[in-house]
């Protein structure tokens, strides 16, 4: 049993040793850019020309109460290309991680309840980086140095 144990601490020891924080969040901030923003590319035509398909379905299965259809659409849409950006450029990383979150929680509430799984998911990538930042490979860090050294 001994030797069972040693061999899953060497092996917990070097997974550490390889999958570093800063390898962790930028997995998980490029895992969740692509799913936004590919799916807010859906949503356009051109750079960021809204589609009549997507102020349709902002007016039928996408409606939300208490936001006109038109502002929910231009909302939605805009931020599911900024967050991302800033998210790969790991600027601001905190901000746009919540701000998809609470994204994702609208999409859970409003949208599509049964797609907690999938939604869980997200909520699996977005959360560490609200916890712990962006990580080493980001703007964010750079500008910490930055700053600290100045």
């Amino acid at each position: 049993m001994a030797l069972l144990t040693n061999a899953y601490h060497r092996a917990c020891v070097l997974a550490a040793r390889l999958l570093p924080d800063s390898l962790l969040l930028l997995v998980a901030r490029l895992g969740a850019a692509a799913i936004f923003f590919l799916s807010g590319r859906t949503k356009v035509e051109g750079l960021l020309t809204i589609t009549d398909s997507t102020y349709y379905l902002f007016e039928t299965d996408y409606r939300l109460p208490l936001v006109a259809p038109s502002v929910a659409a231009h909302a939605a849409t805009y931020s599911e290309h900024l967050f991302p950006i800033l998210l790969v450029l790991g600027l601001g990383s905190r901000f746009a991680a919540l701000a998809l979150l609470g994204m994702t929680l609208v999409i859970e509430v409003f949208v599509y309840p049964d797609a907690w799984p999938t939604h869980l998911s997200w909520a699996g990538l977005l959360l560490p980086i609200i916890a712990k930042g962006a990580g080493a490979v980001s703007l964010d860090a750079l500008l910490a140095r930055k700053a600290r050294a100045a």
